[in-house]
């Protein structure tokens, strides 16, 4: 299902979600979109850690992690496949091998890699969703934690093991744990899209509702005026 589709779903359950209190009003949207917005991208970005993970749709998680405090950037992008400089229109038709993707840039002294794992797989609404993340079903968005050494490849595995040990999902874990290759930026109006797009159906619906919900459980780790879930 593509994010038009996607749209229209969501507005037949916007009511739904609306009246069952899980989506913040949109006033506060707009304040906390407005923070987003504010925020300064460090000019020398090579002194930072990073990370890249691939979760269904890039806007969400580029959200999600642009809210988490110690994250100084996050660029939407594609990793994973094997053409040159693709585009969106050629990743969404699944042949380019890429999956929407998402490069954290994160300062280690306050933040770890081992709490970017909790969160990557905490704040998906099923982590052993094959191929896809809620309405966004193709290869395009499938799991995928790209590790830099073999610390992270270990921490990532384990990290599975663990879920999958513990009961408490009936299928496997879904994401792939490969090497770290070439990563391709989205097109610039994919970059940081939620913080001006706060107002479409999609979004509103089904990313906010879901960075909202992990927001919610975690806000030790929200930045002051970033957090969707009203508190």
């Amino acid at each position: 299902m593509t994010r038009i589709s996607a749209s229209l779903s969501a507005m037949l359950i916007a009511f739904s979600i609306i009246s069952c209190g899980q989506a913040s009003s949109q006033q506060s949207k707009s304040v906390v979109a407005a923070n987003f917005q504010k925020d300064v991208i460090p000019g020398d970005l090579s002194k930072y850690s990073q990370a890249t993970f691939a979760a269904g749709c890039f806007w969400h998680e580029e959200t999600l992690f642009e809210s988490i405090k110690g994250v100084v950037n996050v660029v939407s992008g594609y990793a994973g496949g094997t053409k040159p400089s693709p585009t969106y229109e050629e990743l969404e038709t699944g042949i380019t091998g890429h999956a929407e993707t998402v490069n954290v840039y994160y300062d280690s002294s306050k933040i770890s890699y081992a709490t970017l794992l909790q969160i990557y797989f905490e704040s998906q609404e099923d982590p052993t969703q094959v191929n896809g993340q809620g309405p966004d079903e193709g290869t395009q968005y499938r799991s995928i934690i790209f590790y830099r050494n073999a610390t992270e490849q270990e921490m990532a595995q384990n990290y599975i093991s663990k879920l999958n040990k513990s009961g408490k999902y009936k299928r496997p874990i879904a994401a792939q744990v490969v090497p770290n290759g070439k990563f391709w930026p989205a097109e610039s109006y994919h970059q940081r899209y939620i913080n001006t797009h706060y107002d479409e159906p999609y979004v509103s619906n089904i990313s906010i509702k879901d960075i909202a919900r992990f927001q919610a459980m975690h806000p030790e780790l929200i930045k002051p005026g970033h957090s969707f879930a009203g508190k």
